[in-house]
Formats: C-alpha cells, sequence, structure tokens
C-alpha cells in the first residue's frame, strides 16, 4: 500500500467565509468520503485522524473539514443554515480534487446529522451515499425520534454505523427507524460500544477490534454502493 498523502484545503463556504479541510488520500483510492466533525471537536481530533489513515489503507480517500465554529475556536455550533453551506461548500471541493472517484459525504454525530439535513434539503451533487459515524437521534436521556424527521427525504443508500451502548441513539428508537427508512438504511451494530466507539474494561471487545470492524463495514458499504 502506497504511503497516506495528506493536504491542506481551503474551503470557499461564501463570500466572507473560509474553513479549513485536510485531504487525505493516495494512488490506489477507489473512492472518497467527505467527513464533517462532531460538535465538541474538530477535524484534527484523534478519531478523525485515525478514520482517515484507516481508510486510506482500504483505498478510500477522505476531505475532513472544520466548520465555521470550530475554524475560530468557538463552543456554540453555527446556525444550521451555515452548516449546511459548509457541507456543500466540502463535498463540491471533493469533487474539484477529485474528480474521477464516486463521492460519499457524512461525518461523526454533529456532522453526520448536518449532513443529512443538507441533503435532504437538497441533494448533494455527485453524493452517492451518506455514512453516520453514531448518529444523534436525540440528547442522552431525552429518547424522541424527531431529528430523524428529515431522513425520510434522503434518497441515497445510508449506513449507520452505530455503538450498541449509544446513549445518543436508543435501539428501541433506532431500529424502527431503519426499519421505515427501508432498503436505503444498513445499520452496522457494533456490540458494547459507546457513542465514541470505545468499550469498557470488562468488554469481550477491545477498542481496536470495534475500530477495525466500524471501517470495515465502512470501506466495504462504500464500495458497494460505488459499483451499483
Amino acid at each position: 500500500m502506497n504511503n497516506a498523502d495528506s493536504k491542506p484545503v481551503e474551503i470557499d463556504v461564501n463570500a466572507i467565509t473560509r474553513v479549513s479541510g485536510l485531504l487525505t488520500s493516495a494512488p490506489n483510492s477507489k473512492a472518497c468520503l467527505v467527513v464533517a466533525h462532531g460538535a465538541g471537536a474538530g477535524m484534527t481530533h484523534p478519531f478523525m485522524a485515525n478514520l482517515a489513515t484507516d481508510l486510506c489503507k482500504r483505498g478510500i480517500a477522505t476531505l475532513r473539514y472544520q466548520f465555521p465554529y470550530m475554524e475560530k475556536h468557538g463552543r456554540r455550533p453555527d446556525p444550521p443554515a451555515l452548516c449546511h453551506a459548509t457541507v456543500r461548500a466540502a463535498v463540491e471541493a471533493a469533487h474539484a480534487l477529485l474528480p474521477s472517484l464516486p463521492l460519499f459525504a457524512g461525518g461523526k454525530s454533529f456532522g453526520g446529522r448536518m449532513t443529512s439535513q443538507a441533503q435532504a434539503a437538497n441533494p448533494l451533487p455527485q453524493v452517492r451515499g451518506l455514512a453516520f459515524l453514531g448518529f444523534p437521534l436525540h440528547p442522552p436521556k431525552q429518547p424522541s425520534d424527531s431529528r430523524a424527521a428529515h431522513l425520510l427525504k434522503v434518497q441515497v443508500p445510508m449506513l449507520f454505523l452505530q455503538g450498541a451502548r449509544d446513549v445518543y441513539a436508543e435501539p428501541d428508537l433506532l431500529n424502527p427507524l431503519i426499519t421505515l427508512l427501508a432498503g436505503r438504511a444498513t445499520l452496522m451494530l457494533l456490540p458494547d460500544a459507546d457513542h465514541s466507539f470505545h468499550v469498557p474494561a470488562r468488554s469481550a471487545f477491545t477498542n481496536s477490534q470495534i475500530n477495525d470492524d466500524m471501517i470495515n463495514a465502512l470501506a466495504g458499504w462504500m464500495g458497494a454502493v460505488a459499483r451499483r
């Protein structure tokens, strides 16, 4: 496998807003995932960096990027409309950088939800499917499926990678949602994992095993969708 090549990218969201991105790719890349960070940590968080490295080893390029509030080192997420515009700008940048590769979009928690909202509002050009790394169906201890209503408008394939102990997605609400989305949705439930894909010390699984399963499922699903 060729060594991954990571390079900084500048993404123009609108006339006054520009954000940073990181493109990780290798000569053998066969698809690209445009991936957004979670609400509390940016694109350089170890989870995001490891995701890019692990996917690159499996022939998947990634474009990680910042939301404007994270670019400014703020804590309060931007209004949804600005987040959606950022998602759209990042997808356009990825297509310009790697025009021959099938495109996918998604993100960790909040980033995945902003991506799906953008897709539901107006389909993202060239995007074949959406991948969610811990979709935040509801806040902890506040079970509800109201955040999922927009997903019914998404017409591309969706992959939900969820920890079985994720307090942001109660199984009693998540499973009916996957059923409702029918053939468009695929659920990969990772045993004992929480919202950060970590397992407790008593688990029969290790964090490394959970990560490998998650990465293999993501790369395999992208490959299958790209071949359709």
